[in-house]
This record gives C-alpha cells, sequence and structure tokens, in this order.
C-alpha cells in the first residue's frame, strides 16, 4: 500500500498533485498514518497554499469558475 509521505513526495518532484493522488491522501488520512506521513502531509498543505504545488482540482475549479 501506498504511503502518504510517497504520494507528498511525487507532488515535490512534479509541482503538480492530481485527482486520483488527492483522493488517495484522503483514503489515508481515515486510517492509521504515522507522524511521518503527517508532517509530509502537512508540508503538502503548505506548499499548496503558498503555490509552490500546482492542484488539478484547484485548476479545474478555476477553469469552471472564468
Amino acid at each position: 500500500m501506498i504511503m502518504i509521505r510517497e504520494i507528498v513526495q511525487h507532488a515535490f518532484a512534479t509541482g503538480y498533485l492530481t485527482l486520483e493522488a488527492e483522493n488517495q491522501l484522503r483514503q489515508l488520512l481515515r486510517t492509521h498514518y504515522d507522524a511521518k506521513d503527517l508532517k509530509a502531509f502537512m508540508l503538502l498543505q503548505q506548499a499548496a497554499m503558498s503555490g509552490s504545488i500546482r492542484q488539478e482540482s484547484r485548476e479545474r475549479h478555476d477553469r469552471a469558475v472564468a
């Protein structure tokens, strides 16, 4: 099973968070995860909020609103 920090590492490597990855994160956050996963997720949230990681869901939303 994939871990939260693996998804986060991929997002940082590509600079992009896909809808599929977001859905995987939601599922994983409902289950048991460790402190390293939580820290990685928080870093991802900060990067997304600052714009250094682009989110497919946000881009789709922005296009729909425009």
